[in-house]
């Protein structure tokens, strides 16, 4: 019995312990799980960071427009579109590191936990198959056991019985024989359970050897090996993981150290002096204003051109009193200009033609190009009449030579006008203007037969020079003062003042036409009278005759202001 005893206690214990083991590797793989689903979870969000960035590069990337030549000129402009493109670079290392953690740790932890999930169940099934087998062995022996006991408690029975027969007279000599027969059979059987039981008994002894000392012992082993490989493999992941971001650290490190020497590459001074020779405007600044006696009065004609007349100024409503008028006004004429960019000043004209000329010479060269092209596979078709008809190529070459031809006699006319703007462009010796001409001229009737075949280059308030305000910030620089905003139209401007006295006068020193109300046409050389002094803003009032007064670039005229006129002081 305390064998017995004994023997189911370790039955007992040893399903425990694999109990135990069960409950202990399902908890790793649910680990092993668990670290995948964390791994997935960093690559999603390494993708989506990478995403963000990539779209907030394409964001503040330049458009595809005019602008976008205009800012490649300044190197902070570069530097921004370095930084941009080395971000874009910068985000492809996440999605490197997206993709490594998906093949290099999400990819081998998903097979392995296939593999990891049957050989756990294989490992269970075989301590489960050897538990029942020697619980069955172990069965089987009870049974021999029982048998064996029950047969020899019936052979003593029998044995008994036999006697009792034998001793008793009363009974025949046949019944004592089938009893005696009883007994031995009884006997026999009874030695047979034994031999069976003993049999038995020795291979189940050698079966639980077996079963406590080498079965469980090696599958035990087979679960403790497949614990540690995947303790093993779970290190080697978390390994992985870290070393897929210090790959990428030596790029990431070039990004950034491209990011910082984009911006050591910015130059404040030159991007200052790009500003200045864009918006050049190739103007000579006025000359020095020379003494003027007026000891003797100007002798003024009383004509149309008299301005002075103080009874039609007593009788002119004084209307509300404004200190200045601002000349600029939305220009209704929106667009590119013309052809010629005569709407520029001269430094900015001459750049913009040599550009146009520049452009036209590629778009000459890449014809050139096609045309020489054709020209050989035509050739090779006279050679080779199967490869192909030279006729089919004329065509081609006959739109080509017109193009070129178109192209040509652009670039002719382009030419033209350079040389022309390039001719008429002040030189340094022109600097210093001589006012004493005008001394001469005093006095003398404003005519307006001066104009020329060709206007100089003006500025004009209509949107000439300076270009149109939009919603992005616009560097303006000039050499002569210009105003930069704007007022809704002036209709009535002049109708609500009273006429201002002539307080000066002034030679046109360039041809300026007034499109937009509030201004006046010049021609270049013509005397006009001044009614209100440039206040600052790069504009000055001036009148032809008693209906005829307006507004003219400060810096298109030559201004005498008389040293006794009210309110008059020297502006250039």
């Amino acid at each position: 019995m305390m064998e017995k005893a004994e023997t189911l206690f370790k039955e007992q214990q040893l399903k425990d312990q694999f109990e135990n083991l069960e409950k202990h590797t399902q908890w790793g793989i649910e680990f092993v799980e668990k670290y995948s689903k964390f791994v997935k979870e960093r690559s999603e969000i390494e993708t989506n960071y990478a995403k963000q960035i990539r779209n907030l590069s394409k964001k503040y990337q330049p458009k595809k427009n005019s602008r976008e030549e205009e800012e490649s000129k300044y190197t902070f402009c570069r530097s921004f579109l370095t930084t941009l493109n080395e971000l874009n670079d910068y985000a492809g290392q996440h999605e490197v590191i997206a993709e490594n953690l998906t093949s290099q740790i999400l990819t081998e932890l998903s097979r392995y936990l296939q593999e990891l999930k049957a050989e756990r169940k294989l490992h269970f099934h075989d301590g489960r198959k050897a538990q029942q087998h020697i619980e069955t062995s172990w069965k089987q022996l009870e049974s021999c056991k029982r048998r064996f006991e029950r047969d020899c408690k019936e052979a003593d029975r029998a044995q008994q019985y036999f006697e009792r027969m034998d001793a008793d007279i009363n009974v025949t000599k046949a019944d004592v024989e089938k009893a005696r027969q009883q007994a031995q059979m009884r006997q026999q059987m009874a030695t047979d359970s034994k031999n069976d039981y003993s049999s038995y008994l020795q291979k189940f002894n050698q079966e639980q050897n077996d079963h406590y000392y080498t079965i469980i012992p090696s599958i035990f082993q087979k679960l403790q090996d497949m614990e540690e490989t995947r303790i093993e493999r779970i290190a080697v992941c978390m390994k992985t993981f870290s070393d897929v971001d210090r790959q990428v650290l030596p790029i990431v490190g070039k990004c950034l150290d491209g990011m910082t020497k984009a911006a050591e590459s910015i130059e404040p001074k030159a991007d200052s002096k790009q500003v200045v020779e864009s918006y050049k405007s190739g103007f000579e600044p006025p000359g020095d204003v020379e003494f003027e006696d007026y000891g003797q009065a100007m002798k003024r004609t009383a004509s149309d051109t008299s301005l002075t007349n103080s009874k039609e100024s007593k009788e002119k409503p004084s209307g509300k009193s404004k200190g200045k008028l601002w000349p600029f006004i939305k220009n209704k004429n929106k667009g590119s200009g013309p052809e010629d960019f005569s709407h520029l000043p001269p430094e900015q004209r001459r750049k913009k033609l040599q550009g146009k000329i520049d452009e036209l010479n590629k778009d000459i060269q890449k014809e050139m190009d096609q045309r020489d092209a054709l020209t050989k596979m035509k050739d090779v078709y006279v050679k080779n009449p199967q490869m192909g008809d030279p006729a089919s190529v004329d065509p081609r070459l006959s739109e080509i030579g017109q193009t070129i031809e178109k192209l040509q006699f652009e670039v002719q006319k382009f030419e033209g006008w350079l040389a022309e703007v390039e001719e008429r462009m002040p030189s340094k010796s022109d600097s210093h203007r001589r006012s004493g001409l005008f001394e001469t001229q005093n006095n003398t009737a404003v005519s307006n037969n001066c104009a020329q075949d060709r206007e100089r280059p003006l500025s004009s308030p209509d949107g000439s020079y300076t270009e149109e305000q939009n919603s992005e910030t616009q560097v303006k620089v000039n050499t002569h003062p210009v105003p930069t905003s704007s007022t809704p139209e002036f209709d009535d401007e002049f109708d609500d003042e009273e006429t201002l006295p002539t307080i000066g006068t002034c030679k046109a020193l360039y041809p300026f036409e007034g499109h937009n109300e509030g201004t006046i046409s010049v021609t270049e050389g013509e005397l006009l009278f001044v009614i209100e002094e440039d206040k600052g803003d790069g504009w000055t009032r001036v009148r032809r005759n008693e209906d005829e007064e307006g507004y003219v670039p400060t810096s298109y005229v030559e201004v005498f202001l008389e040293t006794n006129a009210k309110g008059a002081m020297t502006y250039i």
